[in-house]
């Protein structure tokens, strides 16, 4: 299976995360970890927007790290939400009061039957 995950970057990642993959990327999963597999040099950020996109679509799943300090998990969550890929959250962020993004990632994510 193809997976895209969706992280924080620019702050430093959890370690969570990559462990996370590790264990994805060991059951064969074909995984975009964008730390290792986006091109970081971009002093713009085009081309790390552009290759999380290439990414995203190709991926049969997209696995999110939510985390509401992070614009690029808000950049690429509405690049996912907009080619209505399957969404799997690998962290557990609190509920907040009112509209969200947490809500609507939550929402799009099926429940465990």
């Amino acid at each position: 299976m193809k997976i895209a995950i969706i992280c924080p970057v620019r702050n430093g990642v959890p370690e969570e995360v990559a462990d996370y993959v590790i264990k994805l990327e060991a059951k064969g999963n074909l995984v975009h970890f964008p730390p290792r597999d986006n091109p970081q040099e971009d002093d713009i950020g085009y081309y790390i927007c552009f290759t999380m996109l290439e990414a995203i679509r190709k991926a049969n799943e997209v696995h999110i790290w939510y985390s509401p300090d992070s614009q690029g998990v808000h950049f690429d969550l509405g690049i996912a939400f907009a080619l209505h890929k399957k969404l799997k959250l690998i962290n557990n962020p609190p509920d907040v009061d009112g509209k969200s993004y947490i809500k609507v990632i939550r929402t799009k994510v099926k429940p465990k039957a």
